[in-house]
């Protein structure tokens, strides 16, 4: 029995450490996502298509 309250604790731990790297991948990404598309508004003037 105590040997399956450890693996559930294990489990859920790793789930919240998944949870948190990946949070902190899409926030990174959208600032990422941000600055590429305010670099490419200030360049429009520049742009031709």
């Amino acid at each position: 029995m105590e040997k399956n309250y450890k693996l559930l604790g294990r489990t859920g731990g790793m789930n919240i450490a998944i949870g948190v790297l990946v949070m902190v991948v899409g926030i990174v990404s959208g600032i990422l996502l941000i600055i590429g598309g305010s670099k490419m508004i200030s360049a429009k003037s520049k742009m031709l298509i």
